[in-house]
């Protein structure tokens, strides 16, 4: 934990460049895989989970994956601090937060909020209470600030004021979705295939998970396609479109050179539903019922609205789902649901004043 060391990429992927020449260890791994009886499911099909919700780092989830490369990067090119950009309660901004307090380095973050709140102290729910007590400086811009200018612009922006006070920035993009961060799940592909191989879980016919700045779903995607798993994966885009992502997925595999089409190795599917962040009663109330009936709890932002996409498709096409063997990649982000009390309050009314004799 915490230690520095050199990398070598699996076999299969030596030919990728570039490849990163050093990682910190910051999660703990590999994580669990186990079989996930889920309600209703097509008849003799099995979904198994892989807990990358327990990766630690203060539940960091898939985001330290690509941390361990992305800081590695930092810390060599000797930075003091490092810059990120995200949403209000940004999983991977807070995930930076903590690794980076970890790695002795000062943390920026550019968050994006209302133009209604951009002026007033954001407050302490969900991840903005770790980021804060970790010491991160919060910069706040408002949506159509952020539209207008980008996330590379605006990153920029507060790097080059940082250069100015003296300081050595290493900017991350949103998610960490780089090439560099791709090699996170690049790995994790590595250690599904050695879970295989272990006889922990089953190989898999169809691989389900969440994308939200694409870089997992494309590390995830061409782990998959290169190593003996290949599995069909399925990413349910939680904001931006389908088309959006292919394209995104490509710049980053063309970044690697890996010489294949995104749309051959990952199957995407709208699942954003109202909006980014944006729950809709329907998508609540699964994850209440999921919650329930297997004690794994989904975030509503990512994994949420990903398995709600994925129980819509096993209603709408049955035939192909039965019988096949899933797996279902829990990218973590329970923090994330302290932003929804009062969306999820009236659905849980199990309480009662205790009547005592």
């Amino acid at each position: 934990m915490l230690s520095k060391g050199a990398f070598s990429p699996p076999d299969w992927a030596k030919h990728l460049n570039p490849a990163p020449s050093s990682i910190y260890s910051l999660a703990q791994l590999p994580s669990p895989i186990h079989r996930w009886d889920l309600p209703n499911l097509p008849a003799d099909t099995q979904v198994w989970i892989k807990r990358d919700d327990l990766t630690g780092m203060q539940l960091s989830g898939n985001k330290v994956r690509k941390l361990e490369f992305l800081l590695a990067e930092a810390k060599l090119q000797g930075a003091d601090c490092v810059v990120t950009i995200g949403g209000i309660q940004s999983n991977h901004c807070r995930a930076t937060a903590v690794a980076a307090r970890y790695l002795d380095l000062d943390c920026y973050l550019i968050l994006r909020t209302s133009k209604v709140l951009v002026n007033e102290d954001p407050g302490l729910v969900g991840n903005l209470l770790v980021e804060r007590l970790v010491g991160a400086r919060v910069e706040l811009v408002s949506k159509e600030e952020y539209t207008k200018h980008g996330s590379e612009a605006l990153g920029d922006m507060l790097v080059e004021k940082l250069r100015a006070q003296g300081r050595k920035p290493y900017l991350i993009p949103v998610g960490g979705s780089n090439s560099l961060g791709t090699w996170g799940y690049i790995s994790a592909a590595q250690e599904i295939e050695q879970q295989i191989e272990a006889g922990t879980c089953p190989r898999f016919d169809e691989i389900v998970m969440a994308c939200g700045s694409g870089g997992t779903t494309a590390g995830l995607a061409l782990g998959n396609h290169l190593s003996m798993i290949k599995a069909k994966v399925h990413g349910y885009t939680v904001c931006d479109s389908p088309d959006y992502f292919y394209d995104y997925i490509q710049g980053l595999l063309d970044g690697l050179h890996a010489q294949v089409d995104s749309r051959d190795i990952v199957r995407l599917v709208d699942a954003k539903g109202l909006g980014y962040a944006l729950s809709s009663t329907g998508e609540l109330e699964l994850v209440k019922e999921i919650s329930e009936a297997t004690g794994v709890i989904l975030d509503p932002v990512y994994s949420g609205k990903a398995l709600h996409g994925m129980v819509k498709d096993m209603v709408c096409d049955a035939k192909y789902w039965t019988g096949k063997k899933v797996l279902f990649i829990h990218t973590g982000g329970l923090l994330g649901m302290f932003d929804k009390l009062q969306q999820i309050q009236p659905l849980t009314g199990n309480w009662r004043r205790m009547q005592i004799m």
